[in-house]
C-alpha cells in the first residue's frame, strides 16, 4: 500500500471537514450502480465457460454541496479485474455464475482554503459474486438444440453480491474497500427484435453496516436503487454495438445514526463495442459518462475487456 499526503496538518483538516462527506469521494457502492452492462441477460447454452481480464480507469469530479468547505475533489481509479464464470441447467432453466476480483490503484485531491492535499492508495478491492437464472425464454438447452432454437424474449432475475476482501484500515477516511457486505438483486428483460435488442433492467443495492468507520463511528449506506437501458445492434456473433443509459437514487450515508449525505439522483450514458478476436476470444470496449449529476461522482469511465469463451462439445 502507498500512501502520500502533502501536509499533514491540512490532511488532518480534511479528514475532519469530509467526514461527513467521505462516501462521495471513493464510493464503491455508488461505482456499482454507475455500472452500464449490456447483453447481462443474453441466452447461452448450458455448459460454456468463460474468463476475463479486463482494464478500467475512471476519473472526474466530485459534487459536493456548494457550502461544503472543501473544494476542487478530484479522484483517479484504476483497476485491473480478473473473473471467471459459466452457464448450466437449474430446475431446468438457464443459469449463471460468475466471480471478480479487482486490484484498484488511485489518487484523491482536494482544496481547504485554496491550500491543495492529495491521498494516493492501492491494493485489492471488495470482490464480486453473481448468480443469474432465465425465468421466461430461458429453458437449459445444449449447444446443438440451442443452435436450433428461435429467438425471444427473456426475463431473468440475479443476485450480485459484493465480499468485503478489499483493503480497508479504520484509521483511514478513504479506503478501497468497503469493509461491509452489499447485495443486489435485480430484474432483466432482453427482447430481440431482428439485429436488434432491447433490454431493460431494474435492482437495488443494500448494504450491511460497516462497524469499524473511520474516528471510532459506524457507518450505513441507505438502499440504492438502478435502473439499465440498452440498445444493441449485432452485426454478426459476438460483434455488436450498444448503447447504455442508466438512473441510480437513494444511496444516503449515516454516520453513528445521523444523516451525513444526502440523497442521488444521477444519470450516466455510454456505449459498448464488442469484437470477435479468433475463434474462441473477444475484445471489449466501453465508455460512459455523467448525464445529470445531482450530487457524487461526476466521472468518466473507460474499461478494455479480454474474454475467452470455450464452447461444451456438441452432442
Amino acid at each position: 500500500m502507498r500512501f502520500t499526503v502533502r501536509n499533514e496538518r491540512l490532511a488532518r483538516s480534511i479528514h475532519k471537514l469530509l467526514v461527513l462527506h467521505s462516501a462521495l469521494l471513493v464510493r464503491p457502492d455508488q461505482a456499482r450502480c454507475q455500472e452500464l452492462e449490456p447483453r447481462a441477460y443474453a441466452a447461452n447454452p448450458i455448459g460454456v465457460r468463460f474468463a476475463v481480464a479486463a482494464f478500467v480507469t475512471t476519473t472526474g469530479n466530485v459534487v459536493l454541496d456548494p457550502t461544503s468547505p472543501v473544494s476542487d475533489v478530484r479522484a483517479t481509479l484504476h483497476s485491473v479485474v480478473l473473473g471467471a464464470g459459466g452457464t448450466f441447467a437449474l430446475a431446468g432453466r438457464s443459469a449463471s455464475a460468475s466471480v471478480a476480483f479487482p486490484y484498484a490503484w488511485g489518487t484523491v485531491t482536494g482544496k481547504v482554503a485554496e491550500t491543495a492535499s492529495s491521498i494516493e492508495r492501492s491494493g485489492l478491492a471488495d470482490a464480486r459474486l453473481r448468480l443469474a437464472i432465465s425465468l421466461v425464454g430461458g429453458q437449459a438447452l445444449p449447444l446443438a438444440a440451442f443452435a436450433r432454437r428461435t429467438p425471444g424474449t427473456i426475463v431473468g432475475i440475479s443476485l450480485t453480491t459484493a465480499v468485503p476482501t478489499g483493503q480497508y484500515f479504520p484509521d483511514k477516511l478513504i479506503n478501497l474497500g468497503t469493509n461491509r457486505w452489499g447485495f443486489k438483486p435485480e430484474v432483466g428483460v432482453s427482447h430481440p427484435a431482428g439485429p436488434w435488442t432491447l433490454e431493460l433492467y431494474t435492482g437495488c443495492w443494500f448494504f450491511t453496516q460497516n462497524s469499524s468507520y473511520w474516528g471510532g463511528h459506524s457507518k450505513d449506506v441507505r438502499p440504492l436503487m438502478s435502473v439499465q437501458s440498452h440498445v444493441a445492434y449485432t452485426f454478426k456473433p459476438r460483434f455488436w454495438l450498444a448503447a447504455d443509459a442508466t438512473f441510480y437514487a437513494g444511496g444516503r450515508s449515516v454516520v453513528d445514526g445521523q444523516p451525513a449525505t444526502e440523497r442521488e439522483e444521477n444519470a450516466r450514458a455510454g456505449l459498448t463495442l464488442s469484437v470477435p478476436v479468433w475463434r474462441i476470444h473477444s475484445i471489449k470496449a466501453a465508455w460512459s459518462t455523467g448525464a445529470s449529476v445531482r450530487l457524487g461522482g461526476d466521472f468518466d469511465t473507460f474499461s478494455l475487456t479480454w474474454q475467452t469463451t470455450l464452447l461444451p462439445v456438441s452432442r
